[in-house]
């Protein structure tokens, strides 16, 4: 009998982190450095914060970053520490908007209401869709926000999960280098 393989990518640097809770690690969720033909670095993700649509595009681009510098061993302990002072001070307030798509009418949530339907219940009429933002009031809708963002709900559910897939694999964790930051003042 005869095998065949194909060759199907190069990735000079690789990392398939752990799923959340589990010591192992998934084949659908890593991130990747290849070069195109004329040589320039292109960052594969699959899987991961960066690349669901589930996830605020703070976060996406936060981990897509963070791996672009932690590949091409560039400063990234920066990258964290400028991100996090950039979302308190509000700077990244752009960024924040989770998107869902209701599955069912408001009205029918009766049990259990998730945030997005909590959103969406504030609108007269909700689409399909529902771009909502996490505020200091609960979820709001992103089109009639009148809370302030809940920037600490960002920073621990959007970028320490996000940051955390990665920085465990270089011995240190967002908390590590957030609260080194906050024992500056």
């Amino acid at each position: 009998s005869h095998l065949e393989l194909q060759y199907e990518t190069h990735y000079e640097r690789f990392l398939m982190p752990t799923v959340r809770g589990m010591p192992t690690g998934s084949k659908k969720r890593y991130a990747g450095l290849v070069r195109t033909a004329d040589g320039e670095p292109t960052l594969v993700v699959k899987g991961l914060e960066a690349a669901r649509s589930d996830w605020t595009p703070l976060a996406r681009e936060f981990q897509r970053e963070l791996f672009r510098r932690v590949f091409l061993d560039l400063p990234w302990e920066e990258h964290v520490r400028d991100t996090v002072e950039r979302l308190r001070a509000g700077e990244l307030d752009d960024a924040l908007e989770y998107r869902k798509r209701l599955a069912r009418r408001g009205d029918d949530y009766r049990r259990s209401v998730p945030v997005h339907v909590q959103a969406a219940r504030k609108l007269q009429r909700p689409g399909r869709w529902i771009r909502y933002v996490i505020t200091l009031n609960g979820p709001e809708p992103a089109e009639a926000r009148v809370s302030p963002p809940d920037h600490e709900h960002y920073l621990e559910r959007q970028l320490a999960p996000a940051a955390d897939g990665v920085l465990r694999f270089l011995g240190t964790s967002f908390a590590d280098i957030t609260d080194a930051q906050l024992g500056l003042f």
